[in-house]
């Protein structure tokens, strides 16, 4: 066990050691103030605060911790070895930064509170992150940092034996739309061959009247595909299906269609299945709990997980909702047009309220790479290289890897050429040692 003294306990400190130290190097950990548990303690242990002790292993402390609020900060990024830094600490500390208070930054989205440019749906964007600005977005800084520590314990207590951990994949599916051209109802049906005409596309216009007489299958129905997958995992895929009302933003189909009700169930019994929350339950908790609720009487269970239409945010709403809603995890924390690292971490971690300065129940599951970021890579060999350099920096950490394709990802539509294959890569990277 890792005893940590420090000169006051805070909220902030607690969460961002137990994230370090806990969820990613798997140590137990205490905290003190009193010198003499921390003198009489015979295994780990360090100091953090502003001056050492004696000659013990010490990390000179940043204010961040140990305040409340949110303040403009001044912040200088700087090289560190392979890697960046912020919050420098001074020659007497064992770590060149600060690494607690800089990890606490990125994981409480600190930045995402301050004042910054929205784009035309109101979410935050990679350019106006710190990261992206001082070009570290594409690692997993706070897990690189975690083993800059484990280094200095190691080399302090050589005895002591660290656990391992391993790489792993938490593949998304995320189903906005379950099918293309069935189940659309006659309006819809019409409105979309009125449209297809008077577009001249008329290869469409085949397409959808194929799909619809039973001659081929529709191009987002790809689920028999994605159950075939799963089958060959020994983890389990999320699956995460839009059944809120028809909106200018979701235009799945009805929840009341028998033959939606039967797909998401039979998904259910191979994956994982959670909820795509609609465009508008983001603003709403009443529209939120009708969706919760719906998908918890199709599933038999109670409701586990929610991304958010868009990939939007707003925080801290978004997730003091699900919070209320006792949903445990979440899945939009990421960017979508951006492969990296929106929070620092490729391990899942909680979310930190900043107003109330409390630790939630809510577990952050960050994402690392959209479908739709990858289209921004002209060849499959480029989107191959970029995906295999993401996947190379979260194994260097034994992290865990989580990308969100859609299930017309894997259809035979030519934007999509080799997504399936992609979708293998990630998977079969598992068993790559």
């Amino acid at each position: 066990m890792l005893l940590v003294y420090t000169h006051k306990i805070t909220p902030r400190l607690t969460y961002t050691f137990k994230h370090i130290c806990k969820r990613i190097l798997g140590l137990d950990i205490k905290f003190t103030s009193k010198v003499e548990d921390f003198i009489a303690h015979d295994s780990l242990k360090m100091s953090y605060t502003k001056q050492p002790l004696s000659n013990e292993l010490f990390v000179r402390s940043h204010y961040l911790l140990f305040e409340s609020g949110i303040s403009d900060l001044d912040i200088s990024v700087q090289q560190w070895e392979n890697t960046k830094g912020f919050f420098p600490t001074g020659e007497r500390s064992d770590l060149a930064f600060d690494i607690f208070a800089a990890s606490f930054y990125l994981l409480s989205r600190y930045e995402e509170y301050l004042p910054h440019v929205k784009d035309d749906f109101g979410r935050f964007t990679a350019k106006e992150s710190l990261a992206y600005k001082h070009r570290f977005l594409s690692q997993p800084v706070i897990d690189i940092w975690a083993y800059k520590l484990k280094d200095v314990l190691q080399e302090r207590f050589p005895e002591f034996v660290f656990p391992n951990r391993n790489y792993k994949v938490q593949p998304v599916i995320d189903v906005p739309m379950t099918y293309y051209f069935r189940k659309k109802g006659l309006l819809r049906t019409i409105g979309g061959t009125l449209a297809d005409i008077g577009r001249f596309r008329f290869k469409q216009l085949y397409q959808r009247y194929s799909v619809l007489m039973g001659f081929k299958r529709d191009p987002y129905d790809t689920f028999k595909w994605i159950i075939t997958k799963q089958k060959q995992c020994d983890f389990k895929f999320m699956v995460l299906f839009l059944i809120g009302d028809y909106s200018t933003y979701d235009k799945n189909i009805s929840i009341n269609k028998k033959e939606f009700v039967s797909l998401i169930k039979s998904v259910a019994d191979y994956c994982n299945v959670g909820l795509k929350a609609s465009y508008f339950a983001l603003e709403d908790i009443s529209i939120l709990k009708k969706e919760k609720l719906k998908m918890e009487a199709v599933i038999n269970r109670d409701l586990q997980a929610v991304r958010h239409s868009f990939s939007k945010l707003n925080l801290p709403q978004s997730y003091r909702n699900l919070v209320e809603l006792e949903i445990h995890q979440d899945y939009t924390m990421g960017y979508i047009d951006t492969l990296g690292f929106r929070a620092g971490t490729c391990t899942p971690f909680q979310f930190y309220d900043l107003d109330f300065e409390v630790q939630t129940p809510l577990q952050i599951n960050p994402y690392h790479c959209l479908d739709f970021a990858l289209l921004k890579y002209q060849s499959e060999l480029d989107k191959k290289e970029h995906l295999q350099k993401l996947i190379k920096e979260i194994k260097e950490v034994n992290g865990t890897f989580t990308p969100v394709f859609h299930n017309y990802t894997f259809s035979n539509l030519e934007r999509w050429e080799g997504f399936r294959s992609l979708f293998t890569l990630i998977l079969e990277s598992v068993d790559e040692g």
